[in-house]
């Protein structure tokens, strides 16, 4: 009898422990693969735990959220892909606007704040990450620079060709960038603040990963960083730091969505439920560098200093409410220095 309690109680500790609670399950939707747009870095190693747990596999396309939403409107209601992973969250703000989303609520959604969430399930925050300066030390040095410690100080005229900064029609974390600089300075002090900001910049990126890793060679002395990229360049090795602004910095929360007449929507579903899991949470996090929604799952260690930055978390709603009109007035000022 003791035998069978302890086999049943091992089999109990099986299920419901964590991350075996996936890899123990049923897996009816084995096989089939889902296809989705991803902006976020670690891909690889979240997609192969997925697969692992639910055996549904994954084809990806990594590219920017601005960049999502303008093949969304040029597809004229062709489905692309059955799901969405992580990105600038005006971008779903705007995409479930004009009908590009589906609703979905998941049940894990569930353990995920209000704040962090669509209440008509067109989108649920996934993570909320942050931007920070990533400043090369040698260049500093060599060029006897001070060590910026706010958004003001970026916009001071010793920092001249100094800044790199990705194009924010393109990059969702740089377009928070423009609303939260808008946000914390005022309507107009937040323009003249972004003009003596560009003053300083060269040129405007394609891609939001390419101000930090031009930091990191020396190429600029300061990159403009979605944390999750220059928090791996640190571990690297290369020779800079990371400097969150006094003023406060963007959180801006990395959703996921199922498209509108997603082709495998059941396998869609199962994707969206293991990302906001406890277990997927977890395994994001290993590899992102962003915080989960989820209070219950667990924060690595190197992602403390993230969670302990003075963050303010984007308004989802007016910032994508407002994205158009910052845009097109960005563009006609400034885009004229944006990477081709």
């Amino acid at each position: 009898m003791k035998k069978v309690l302890a086999a049943l109680l091992l089999a109990c500790l099986v299920m419901f422990s964590g991350p075996m609670a996936f890899a123990s399950a049923d897996k009816p939707l084995a096989g089939q693969t889902i296809s989705i747009f991803i902006a976020a870095t670690g891909i690889d190693e979240i997609m192969a735990e997925f697969t692992k747990d639910t055996g549904i596999k994954v084809n990806y396309l990594n590219m920017s959220s601005g960049e999502v939403l303008t093949r969304l409107r040029a597809a004229k209601g062709k489905v692309l892909a059955d799901a969405w992973f992580s990105g600038g969250v005006d971008s779903y703000v705007e995409a479930a606007r004009e009908g590009f989303l589906e609703p979905y609520i998941s049940p894990e959604s569930e353990k995920i704040p209000a704040e962090y969430k669509d209440p008509d399930g067109y989108w649920t925050g996934l993570s909320v990450c942050a931007v920070d300066f990533l400043i090369n030390k040698d260049v500093m040095k060599e060029k006897g620079l001070p060590m910026p410690k706010s958004w003001a100080d970026l916009g001071k005229p010793e920092y001249k060709g100094e800044i790199l900064m990705s194009n924010p029609a393109i990059s969702g974390t740089n377009y928070s960038v423009l609303f939260h600089l808008i946000q914390i300075f005022g309507e107009e002090q937040g323009w003249e603040y972004i003009n003596k900001l560009d003053s300083n910049i060269p040129f405007y990126t394609k891609r939001g990963a390419a101000p930090p890793n031009k930091a990191s060679l020396g190429e600029v002395a300061i990159g403009i960083d979605p944390y999750d990229c220059g928090v791996k360049l640190i571990e690297q090795g290369y020779p800079v730091v990371s400097i969150f602004p006094e003023e406060g910095t963007p959180g801006f929360i990395s959703p996921i969505a199922i498209m509108k007449g997603a082709k495998n929507m059941e396998a869609a579903k199962a994707f969206v439920d293991w990302c906001l899991s406890k277990r997927g949470q977890e395994v994001q996090m290993a590899h992102t560098a962003k915080v989960g929604t989820r209070p219950d799952a667990d924060v690595p260690e190197y992602l403390r200093g993230l969670k302990e930055a003075k963050i303010v978390v984007v308004d989802a709603v007016k910032s994508g409410e407002m994205r158009k009109s910052i845009i097109e007035r960005w563009q006609k000022e400034f885009g004229s220095k944006a990477e081709q």
